[in-house]
C-alpha cells in the first residue's frame, strides 16, 4: 500500500526535496524539521426523500464515476459548518433549498480527483427542502431523480462511501419492515 502522502516530494515549508515518511500519517522534511499530517477532508452527503418517501437521486455529470447515481453533497469549504456546506451543495446541484438537516453517520472513503488520492471523511444527513418541483440539475449533476428506496440498488452508486451509504439505508429499511 502506498504512502498517502506519496505524491508530495517537497517539504511545503522550505521547498526541500528530502521529504521523506515520517509515520503512517505524516512525511517529515529532514532539512527544516517540518512535518506535514495528513488528515481527511470533510465531505456532506444529503439525503432527501419526498412525500412519497422516495430518495433524490443525482447522476454525475464529471469524474469521478461519470454517469452513475449519486446523493446531492460535496466538500466543506474552510470556515463552513457542515450543516452550511450541506446547504450550500444541495442547492448548488439542485437549486433545492434546505430547510433542515439531521446529522445521521460518516463513512470514510478515498475519492481520486485528477489522479490524487483525497482521503474524505462522508458526513451523511437527512434533509428537508421546500419545494422540490423546482429542482434542476446544476454543477456536476446531469440529471435528477427520486427513486423508491426499496429500488435502490447500491451497484448503480459509483463512489463507494456513497454505495456503502445506500446499503446503510437499505439495511434500516428492512429492519423497520
Amino acid at each position: 500500500m502506498k504512502h498517502p502522502l506519496h505524491q508530495f516530494h517537497f517539504c511545503p515549508e522550505c521547498g526541500s526535496g528530502n521529504f521523506s515518511e515520517n509515520n503512517l500519517k505524516s512525511k517529515k522534511c529532514t532539512d527544516c524539521g517540518f512535518t506535514y499530517y495528513f488528515n481527511s477532508s470533510a465531505a456532506v452527503v444529503a439525503i432527501i426523500e419526498n412525500e412519497k418517501g422516495e430518495v433524490l437521486i443525482a447522476r454525475r455529470a464529471k469524474d469521478p464515476a461519470k454517469g452513475t447515481y449519486d446523493l446531492p453533497g460535496g466538500f466543506v469549504d474552510m470556515y463552513e459548518t457542515a450543516e452550511e456546506a450541506i446547504a450550500r451543495e444541495v442547492r448548488e446541484e439542485t437549486g433545492l433549498l434546505i430547510t433542515s438537516s439531521k446529522y445521521l453517520f460518516s463513512i470514510p472513503n478515498i475519492y481520486v480527483y485528477s489522479g490524487f488520492e483525497v482521503h474524505t471523511m462522508d458526513l451523511f444527513f437527512q434533509c428537508k427542502s421546500l419545494d422540490d418541483s423546482v429542482m434542476t440539475p446544476m454543477d456536476d449533476v446531469s440529471d435528477l431523480l427520486f427513486i423508491d428506496k426499496r429500488e435502490l440498488r447500491p451497484a448503480d452508486f459509483g463512489l463507494i462511501s456513497i454505495r456503502k451509504g445506500i446499503e446503510k439505508i437499505l439495511e434500516d429499511v428492512r429492519i423497520r419492515k
